[in-house]
């Protein structure tokens, strides 16, 4: 428990950590407000790249909880950055939602619909099987690509939906070509992002999560406190038969409040 009074920044997890589809899990926000009363911070990554940071701002705020825009992170943002720094001024092709060519346009990188330099894979909720032949067109054709985040599946209200790891499998499966590069969660291009952005030291920060290949893999594999809730993707018995070990487990984010006050007497 000492391990969580010494934290200064939780990074959270959302889809599966926070709320699942647009229902608040119980006790997300007593975990904030616990936070808050302890002078600690938090900061939302998300590897779910269908959206941009603004419309995750405008959900959460519908559930009660009231962040500003340096408190939400996408690995849309996060792929952005790298593009700006490792293919500047290059033609991209987007296979991915609106909210994600508006999050790369911010960052005035040129989104084309032909001849692109780079494909770009996002997990693309307004998926069509013509997107899906124009995509590997351009990759068996020579043109490298990356892609935001690694997740098989994102899950709902109503279960898990297909996210981009599934579409990077067809990809493959289709052109046997690797993406030259995955940015998201548990990849280090978005931990040292994140780190920049928050200027704290890795062992003041810790990351809460619902999946073991991505948020509790990338504590592991950059140094950083991991927690696991149990109100998402993975279950014990999924725990027990991976090689990926949490530092923590809670059923929940309640759970991990309830740690914090004990923690703080």
């Amino acid at each position: 428990m000492e391990q969580l009074h010494n934290i200064k920044c939780f990074v959270l997890d959302m889809d599966g950590t926070f709320y699942l589809g647009n229902r608040i899990i119980d006790g997300s926000l007593d975990f904030t407000d616990t936070l808050e009363s302890q002078g600690k911070d938090y900061i939302f990554l998300t590897n779910n790249s269908s959206h941009d940071g603004e419309y995750y701002i405008q959900k959460l705020a519908k559930m009660g909880c009231y962040v500003g825009k340096n408190q939400v992170f996408t690995s849309g943002e996060a792929t952005a950055i790298y593009l700006n720094r490792e293919y500047n001024g290059k033609k991209v092709f987007v296979l991915g939602t609106e909210y994600l060519e508006k999050e790369l346009m911010g960052y005035d990188i040129q989104l084309v619909g032909k001849d692109p330099e780079l494909v770009v894979v996002g997990f693309d909720t307004t998926l069509t099987y013509e997107k899906m032949v124009k995509t590997c067109d351009f990759i068996r054709n020579g043109v490298p690509y990356i892609a935001t985040h690694p997740d098989f599946n994102c899950p709902t209200e109503d279960g898990m939906i297909p996210d981009c790891g599934a579409i990077l499998a067809f990809i493959e499966a289709s052109t046997d070509i690797k993406p030259e590069k995955i940015i998201g969660k548990p990849n280090g291009e978005i931990v040292d992002s994140l780190l920049e952005k928050l200027k704290l030291k890795k062992d003041q920060v810790a990351i809460v999560g619902d999946r073991l290949y991505t948020d509790i893999a990338t504590g592991i594999n950059h140094g950083i406190l991991s927690i696991l809730v149990l109100s998402g993707e993975t279950s014990m018995e999924d725990v027990e038969k991976s090689n990926i070990k949490p530092d923590l487990i809670f059923n929940s984010l309640q759970d991990i409040a309830h740690a914090l006050v004990k923690a703080h007497r």
